[in-house]
């Protein structure tokens, strides 16, 4: 039997990895959970999920690969160390300091589609020390399992409003009253859903403002949001790459870096029409979705997980006696191994 651990940072994390939980479970092998902060994110364990309390519990159990979807993992844990990336390459910052810094945790990185396997595969030459394949992402495997069949009809269209916690790239405050102007119509209704680490007082804004025409989600698997929306809007954040892998349109407000597969509007009082123009479904914007969507992930079998382990067991059976060694850093070290004694029970 093959012992695998999931290394947890932040609530988003369970629905990128439990795709693969399943598959792991399915061919009768064992997987644990590791949290860096337990008081926040144990309440959203399942009961038949395996919790490892400490890093004693972690070097005991032993796992063959440890997976990640966030930037780092504690060294000093046996196992290949496998990057799940926690979201889309959404450039809110230069490719060095972004998406593609390199911070020499990891031996494998499992990339999501071309966009950002070519540019992983570059700095595999460049550095040495890792290896990338590309799967196709986890988290999606439950949207392409399910998202071709008929749904129940409407009787109003649905949107969707995200928004980065980033506060210089997040339009949640500018957009505010005119989404609460639009909701209070109750011409289409509004679901809210903010990342994780969203300032408080934001989110309590919006759950200010709840009615049946406008709801304030907190959840850790968002992919019922995603198929429940005919629109979304948003702004500079990854989770806009997997609404558009739907082929469904999305409003973006001052986008970082926009392309033609958005409707980016930098004035909140645009916000309405554009909305309208979506979903109406523009022939010219949906040929830019597609094109989008085939680049960043191609895969439409929901089976990603499949291939994240697959590639994984290749690399525990070679080992990485093929690689350079990993470069050590000192003070990422110590900044994990200090984030793991201050959120322990």
């Amino acid at each position: 039997m093959r012992k695998y651990l999931f290394y947890i940072s932040q609530l988003y994390g369970f629905a990128i990895v439990r795709p693969i939980q399943d598959v792991i479970v399915s061919r009768g092998d064992e997987v644990a959970w590791f949290f860096d902060n337990p008081k926040k994110l144990l309440p959203n364990l399942r009961p038949s999920e395996k919790f490892l309390k400490s890093v004693a519990d972690v070097k005991a159990y032993n796992p063959c690969a440890v997976f990640v979807p966030g930037n780092v993992v504690p060294d000093f844990f046996p196992g290949v160390k496998v990057e799940l990336f926690h979201g889309f390459h959404a450039r809110k910052r230069s490719d060095e300091r972004g998406h593609f810094r390199i911070r020499n945790f990891f031996d494998l990185y499992c990339t999501q589609g071309p966009d950002t396997t070519l540019p992983f595969q570059e700095l595999e030459k460049i550095h040495g020390f890792f290896e990338v394949v590309e799967t196709g992402w986890p988290k999606m495997d439950p949207l392409f399992d399910t998202y071709t069949q008929s749904t129940p009809k409407k009787n109003r269209s649905v949107i969707l409003l995200t928004s980065t916690f980033t506060p210089r790239l997040s339009g949640a405050l500018e957009l505010f009253e005119t989404v609460k102007q639009i909701a209070e119509t109750g011409t289409w209704k509004w679901l809210v859903n903010f990342h994780p680490k969203m300032a408080p007082e934001v989110i309590q804004k919006y759950k200010s403002i709840q009615s049946e025409n406008l709801i304030f989600v907190e959840t850790d698997d968002i992919i019922p949001l995603l198929k429940a929306a005919d629109v979304m809007v948003s702004d500079t954040s990854s989770i806009i790459s997997e609404f558009l892998l739907q082929n469904k349109p999305v409003v973006t407000y001052k986008n970082r870096v926009p392309g033609p597969q958005l409707l980016n509007i930098t004035e909140p009082h645009k916000l309405k029409d554009s909305i309208e123009y979506a979903l109406a479904r523009p022939e010219s914007l949906m040929k830019e979705i597609k094109g989008y969507s085939d680049n960043i992930h191609p895969y439409r079998d929901g089976r990603s997980s499949i291939r994240v382990l697959e590639a994984a067991d290749r690399f525990v059976a070679k080992g990485r006696d093929h690689l350079k060694p990993k470069p050590f850093n000192l003070l990422r070290s110590l900044k994990v191994r200090s984030q793991l004694m201050r959120c322990r029970f």
